[in-house]
């Protein structure tokens, strides 16, 4: 298959649930996935699925009483066999041409586009998220397998495309050749979209891989692994080896065998594993490469020209939207002292209308991912009490789950830590700033700087903003979350990773090892 055959990439529409047909689908979904909660999941080794007395037990946490999936974990031992599997696997599949590796993927794409309620009503009850949320994360999954695709047969016919300078003696080419065996730990926030786009980019550039899921969402990253099955996936090519991120986790990310690891997660975790990834082992003939992305501490600023309405909106739903749990989330706004009391209260206003409830039932606000994860948002909120102005929220939630309510603090300095700390939940510190300038500088001061908005009226504020604003993925005039495949290549600076830019036309790149090769005619 050539590129000129494919038809161009189109992202995956999102669903309108205020259709009474759509609305009607979804509820049959989370029917069919609830009659399926608390089933056993094995390991995938190979072509042998294990299952292990010790269990990873994931549980909603919008009920907490509700078991979706007891998932076995594995130990060293298991990971050291999956090892093998993969490095077996990788000397046939890296030799599987490229179009056919991009066949899976769009056979995947396309059944997960006709099941696609179905694994969103999975994530409705694994993660939280209510069903626009679950809706966006399941079109994204199906994006990124598309675009990858794509992408992988463009990258092998480069020489077609993008042929090298021709001399008179010599036959030169480049080609994209694979790099080995790869660890793949993706987060618990995107426990579709993202397991499936950092572990199709992998294995579609024609490496194999150990998928080390998150212990929150396991269940959903073994649904994608028995949808690659389905497709006729070779066995060892993805080995599912969940399980203790001190255990397992440390031991692929140091072993000799390892050739690289794509990480998404915190950036505490990320410079761990970074620090682990650049030691050499006994044995290893390779510097390790590390593609990361590792959060941020996401901002608003807005003008004394912007249209306070929308820039209020934005400030809202990127700050709450999934409880404020992605990592592009707008955890703080910085906004010029003329207008700042006008924002705030129409901020103040707009929060005060997301209600909090069971995801299922489909509330605007559902759950914080899990106890930790609630204990420590509510400690934030109580530092954030001596540091700013209580606006609205300021506690947890009625519910049988880990419900916290959508909090604002006003008058919150730079400096404070709830401005540059990463909280990870539905807090949000507003602070004032004399004009544009000194707003872009506050937005500035942090060790992070993944996404970032700013909104104004005004042309040369706006190309000021472009030129300083310090982030991988700036946004004028609307919300900081939300990045399309193909459409807002994703990554960031600093603490936030590798810039790795992730549904990108470079993000194969990293997968891959670039060959030149010239012959003497």
């Amino acid at each position: 298959m050539k590129t000129t055959e494919l038809t161009p990439f189109k992202n995956e529409p999102f669903t309108d649930f205020s259709v009474p047909a759509n609305k009607a689908d979804m509820e049959a979904a989370l029917r069919k996935v609830k009659s399926e909660l608390g089933r056993d999941y094995p390991l995938w080794i190979g072509a042998d699925k294990v299952m292990t007395d010790g269990k990873t037990v994931s549980i909603n946490p919008g009920d907490v009483d509700q078991v979706v999936g007891r998932v076995s974990k594995a130990t060293k031992e298991h990971a050291e066999k999956a090892m093998n599997a993969a490095l077996a696997t990788f000397e046939t599949w890296k030799k599987v041409p490229a179009e056919k590796r991009a066949e899976y993927l769009f056979k995947a794409a396309q059944l997960m586009r006709e099941r696609k309620h179905e694994f969103s009503a999975w994530m409705v009850f694994e993660a939280g998220k209510n069903w626009v949320e679950a809706d966006a994360d399941t079109a994204e999954a199906i994006d990124f397998m598309e675009f990858y695709g794509r992408e992988m047969i463009r990258l092998s016919e480069t020489n077609l495309h993008r042929p090298l300078p021709k001399i008179p003696s010599e036959d030169n080419k480049i080609a994209y050749i694979p790099l080995g065996v790869g660890i793949v730990i993706p987060p618990w926030n995107f426990p579709l979209a993202i397991c499936v786009g950092m572990t199709t980019a992998a294995i579609v550039s024609g490496n194999t891989v150990l998928l080390k899921p998150a212990s929150v969402t396991p269940v959903i990253a073994h649904k994608f692994v028995e949808l690659m099955e389905e497709v006729g996936l070779p066995a060892g090519v993805i080995n599912f080896v969940p399980g203790s991120g001190g255990e397992i986790g440390d031991y692929l990310t140091s072993h000799p065998k390892t050739r690289f690891v794509s990480f998404t997660g915190s950036k505490e975790v990320g410079l761990h594993i970074s620090e682990l990834a650049a030691r050499t082992a006994p044995g290893q003939i390779w510097i390790k490469r590390l593609i990361a992305e590792m959060g941020g501490k996401d901002g608003i600023v807005v003008d004394e020209t912007a249209d306070l309405e929308a820039a209020a909106q934005a400030i809202v739903v990127s700050a709450f939207g999934f409880q404020g749990q992605k990592c592009s989330a707008g955890s703080r706004a910085f906004v010029v002292e003329s207008v700042y009391d006008e924002v705030v209260e129409r901020v103040r206003a707009l929060t005060e209308k997301w209600t909090v409830g069971l995801p299922e039932q489909n509330y605007p606000a559902g759950p914080v991912s899990d106890k930790g994860a609630y204990e420590k948002i509510l400690e934030y909120i109580e530092v954030g009490k001596k540091e700013g102005r209580l606006v609205v929220g300021g506690g947890n939630a009625e519910g049988n789950g880990y419900y916290i309510q959508p909090t604002v603090f006003a008058d919150v300095d730079g400096k404070a830590r709830i401005m540059q700390e990463e909280i990870f939940g539905p807090v949000l510190a507003i602070g004032k700033a004399k004009d544009y300038k000194e707003a872009i500088a506050l937005y500035n001061d942090t060790e992070f700087g993944l996404t970032g908005s700013f909104f104004s009226r005004d042309e040369d504020h706006i190309a000021y903003a472009f030129e300083e604003m310090h982030c991988g993925n700036l946004y004028v005039n609307r919300k900081c979350t939300g990045a399309l495949v193909g459409v807002h290549p994703f990554g960031g600076f600093n603490m936030s990773g590798t810039d790795s830019k992730a549904g990108g036309y470079d993000y194969l790149l990293l997968f891959t090892q670039a060959k030149a090769t010239s012959r003497k005619i």
